[in-house]
């Protein structure tokens, strides 16, 4: 190590020494958040429809109904929140199964308004 790098390594260990658990827990989830913002902001933006369809398929979703119900949540503008969130909402708003759900997308693209 570099004298520089274990100069500034000392004066954090002398700032943390300094820090309560409470506030150590705080950094510690200020500094998670810190990390993994970028990640979460990355996900909001980029996903594709093959990414949504291989969700709905480890959902159960049999292949050829996850195209259709990828297709009406693209076309409804819901695709950056997920289709499987969006078929999860609606399974939970109707009561039914995740599978009900999906089929209720493909029978009704109007079951999708209002749903966000």
């Amino acid at each position: 190590m570099t004298d520089e790098r274990i100069t500034r390594f000392e004066k954090r260990q002398e700032e943390l020494k300094k820090m309560s658990d409470q506030q150590l827990k705080e950094r510690f989830w200020t500094l998670c958040e810190q990390v993994v913002a970028p990640i979460v902001e990355l996900a909001k933006t980029h996903t594709s429809p093959s990414i949504e369809r291989a969700v709905l398929l480890r959902m159960g979703i049999d292949s050829l109904s996850s195209h259709g119900v990828v297709d009406r949540i693209q076309e409804a503008g819901l695709l950056a929140k997920g289709a499987g969130h969006v078929v999860l909402k609606l399974s939970q708003k109707s009561g039914k199964d995740v599978r009900t759900a999906a089929t209720a997308i493909l029978d009704d693209k109007a079951v999708l308004e209002g749903l966000f």
